[in-house]
């Protein structure tokens, strides 16, 4: 009983993670249907860039995580503008490979700042850990899921009860029809890329000090974060948090009693098993169109 614990809470831990990289994808698609590819490598550069300024330029943490999460805001913002921005009217499919192309300019760019060296930062503290005699809960596990829960409560808010998220809405579903309401669909655009960036730069930097940062494990990060989002129901924010969730447990618990070799196997037949029962995903919304 106490290893099947202890392995739950190892897997809320993982899922916490995937909640917030599914999170990411959420905000994007519900602002502008676009699937950001990049979004794995806003995680990357949170942790890397957080790694950084502590391990290489000595800055304090109380200092280096603000300054990352504005930094990687801030490249967020620049994939719109200078990708999707000049290839909106492209297709689907284009402008999905466009963020690709990013997320490869994004590795070689932490490549070349801080090399290929695997580093870590400090467990942020301030929340004690946790220790029974049978459970140990770490200090870095609980800042992750009391992310989680901000985060996904802060986004479910803004985009069902604010005008900011309510104007974003609009804009993905009409632009023309926005921009008649004073809606100017490129910054609604360009905020949702910048919040994403944020929330994954947020992500990494609280992964950095349990499971290191290096320039090339963006695409691990993303993809997980991208099937988590698919089980949730893509552009379902509580669907993302619930999905992160459960491919965390479900990785989690195949690595404990099977093997860890298989975790990742596991997991994905077991998505692949739901998505035949729920195509549309556990919150996903079947949308009718008249053609």
């Amino acid at each position: 009983m106490t290893q099947l614990l202890q392995t739950l809470l190892s897997g809320l831990t993982t899922g916490a993670i995937y909640g917030l990289i599914a999170l990411g994808f959420t905000i994007v698609f519900n602002a502008t249907k676009v699937t950001n590819f990049a979004n794995g490598d806003f995680v990357m550069m949170g942790g890397v860039v957080c790694a950084g300024l502590v391990t290489l330029a000595h800055w304090p943490l109380l200092l280096a995580v603000p300054a990352t999460i504005v930094g990687v805001t801030a490249l967020g913002a620049a994939l719109d503008v200078f990708g999707i921005q000049r290839a909106r009217r492209k297709t689907v499919l284009s402008l999905a490979m466009i963020t690709i192309g990013f997320s490869v300019l994004y590795r070689g760019l932490m490549q070349v700042l801080v090399g290929r060296d695997v580093m870590f930062a400090p467990s942020f503290g301030i929340i004690p850990d946790i220790r029974t005699a049978e459970l140990y809960v770490g200090s870095q596990s609980l800042w992750i899921l009391l992310a989680l829960g901000l985060i996904s409560g802060g986004l479910s808010y803004l985009f069902l009860k604010t005008r900011l998220g309510k104007a974003m809405r609009a804009a993905s579903q009409s632009p023309r029809a926005a921009a008649l309401c004073g809606i100017d669909p490129r910054l609604m655009s360009i905020a949702s890329f910048a919040m994403a960036a944020a929330v994954g730069a947020i992500a990494g930097a609280l992964i950095a000090p349990i499971g290191a940062a290096f320039y090339d494990y963006g695409l691990v990060f993303g993809l997980k974060g991208f099937a988590a989002a698919v089980l949730g129901g893509f552009g379902s924010p509580v669907g993302a948090v619930v999905g992160g969730l459960l491919l965390g447990l479900m990785e989690s618990i195949s690595a404990g009693y099977l093997a860890s070799a298989y975790k990742d196997a596991v997991a994905l037949a077991i998505l692949l098993g739901l998505l035949l029962v729920w195509p549309s995903g556990l919150f996903g919304r079947v949308e009718a169109r008249r053609v």
